[in-house]
């Protein structure tokens, strides 16, 4: 029962949020900037950049906020959002760049990698990824986007999306092998 207070009350706070109540808009800022800000960290290596980045992302939702509907979840409408945004960043800080080629294996995407890797030590694996690579793992291994989104929202074919991720996932197996045997001190 408790849940669904919870939830009327976020319904209520965007809902006067909406109509620019600056308190209510403060209070769902203070709700949703540290998932927000790990969204953006996901894309953008730089934290105050990263944080530079779910600013602007909330001054649009706050911007937007008359168009949020109330069908499905209000965090998954900021998050995209914030998507959008870290998207749009990557493009204007420079030139994003993706293989084009559409060619790719189809495997078994299992992880068979046994390790006591750390999520910052994993974070910056993942950041090292080329921008390409790093851009398309996250929206469909982390976000969970399908390939068509990929493809749409970064203006490439559905094939370079899945090209672009099973490279990504080559590079980091790869990455993680060699720190765990680095670690192990095996080779």
């Amino acid at each position: 029962m408790r849940v669904i207070q919870l939830h009327k009350n976020e319904t209520k706070l965007i809902q006067r949020a909406a109509k620019n109540n600056r308190e209510a808009q403060h209070v769902l800022y203070e709700l949703h900037a540290p998932k927000m800000l790990s969204v953006c960290r996901y894309y953008i290596k730089d934290v105050q950049k990263a944080e530079e980045v779910m600013l602007n992302g909330f001054f649009k939702v706050f911007k937007y906020l008359k168009t949020f509907k109330n069908e499905g979840s209000f965090e998954g409408w900021v998050r995209r959002i914030m998507v959008r945004e870290s998207i749009s960043f990557l493009r204007q800080q420079k030139h994003i760049e993706f293989a084009l080629e559409d060619d790719y294996l189809e495997q078994d995407y299992t992880n068979n990698i046994k390790t006591n890797i750390e999520v910052a030590e994993i974070q910056q694996l993942i950041d090292s990824l080329p921008e390409g690579y790093k851009m398309v793992f996250i929206m469909y291994a982390i976000e969970g986007y399908k390939h068509h989104e990929i493809a749409e929202l970064l203006n490439i074919s559905e094939g370079t999306s899945k090209s672009q991720l099973f490279k990504a996932r080559q590079m980091l197996q790869k990455k993680i092998k060699e720190l765990n045997n680095s670690s192990y001190g095996t080779n």
